[in-house]
């Protein structure tokens, strides 16, 4: 898909949604996925929506640290 020029996405590769930590791997595989659809240099992994008030600041930086390693993982 081309988007237009100098636009970038932030897609979801974690969710609030959930108490479930995402693994890592699972983040790289949606991070790869969105890379290949819209090219590497238009997308930021991110997530879906903020954490704030619907889950234990805990779990939303577990989240943000598999976010993190998740980035770390993919080939891009």
């Amino acid at each position: 898909m081309k988007l237009p020029d100098g636009k970038v996405i932030v897609p979801g590769c974690v969710t609030h949604s959930t108490d479930v930590v995402e693994h890592p791997e699972l983040v790289a595989q949606r991070i790869e996925r969105f890379a290949r659809l819209v090219g590497a240099d238009n997308m930021m992994a991110g997530a879906d929506c903020g954490f704030g008030g619907r889950c234990h600041p805990q779990i939303a930086w577990a989240k943000l640290e598999s976010l993190t390693r998740g980035a770390a993982l993919a080939r891009v």
